[in-house]
């Protein structure tokens, strides 16, 4: 199905343009040197990933704050392998990692073609409940900043997707109403219900092909974009 009256696409970043995972192991293999961490990394990855996510849902929810994220997802991760290192270390580890996590900017195949395919026609955003400080370096060193019109971030507005205030926000931002604009991510929570309850249309980037029940149009690659938009 082809949108209609489409004016404004906003895209989440992390896991929907910019390849998380991959740049989050190549981050940590940077830490766990530094550090000497004693540990295959394909191994702790495999553990924390998950955990990761699992963080990242108490964290929309405000069941975590930002510290208590940083710290759990590493803390929980290493108990794991029967390991526990000082809290001093997991702030330092976790503190390394938020540095180390821009360095590398690998995007989602086909990301650069489909904005390039986009940016004439319609007027790109981005909403993010990624770190302030972190989410504007993904963009800049990644080379995509220069096609987004505004950047909206959790942190800026005090409430995280799928709260529809984000949404609000990021709409007001970019002087649009929302049924002229579309919401493209990767969590059927928090991008496309948030979205859904604010009004806008929305296109589910389903890559890790989750099983759910919607009535929302979905796609497996960037690349499909083109067969809605």
């Amino acid at each position: 199905m082809q949108y209609s009256g489409i004016t404004d696409v906003f895209f989440d970043l992390d896991h929907t343009l910019w390849d998380f995972d991959r740049n989050s192991g190549l981050a940590f293999q940077r830490v766990f040197q530094k550090h000497k961490i004693e540990l295959p990394l394909a191994d702790f990855l495999k553990v924390y990933e998950p955990i990761n996510l699992q963080y990242w849902k108490k964290y929309r929810e405000d069941r975590v704050s930002k510290e208590e994220l940083r710290r759990g997802r590493l803390t929980e991760t290493f108990a794991t392998f029967k390991l526990k290192f000082p809290l001093e270390t997991i702030d330092s580890l976790a503190h390394c990692y938020i540095e180390e996590l821009p360095v590398d900017n690998h995007l989602f195949m086909g990301a650069i073609e489909i904005l390039e395919y986009l940016s004439p026609k319609y007027k790109l955003h981005i909403i993010t409940n990624g770190f302030e400080e972190v989410q504007h370096l993904k963009l800049q060193n990644s080379g995509i900043k220069q096609y987004f019109n505004t950047v909206t971030t959790s942190e800026e507005t005090g409430l995280k997707k799928p709260h529809p205030v984000i949404f609000e926000t990021a709409l007001t931002k970019a002087a649009v109403n929302s049924k002229s604009s579309i919401m493209i991510g990767d969590s059927f929570e928090a991008d496309i219900l948030g979205a859904k309850n604010a009004g806008m249309h929305t296109l589910f980037f389903n890559y890790r092909k989750e099983n759910v029940s919607t009535a929302s149009f979905a796609i497996n690659e960037l690349s499909e974009i083109k067969n809605h938009l």
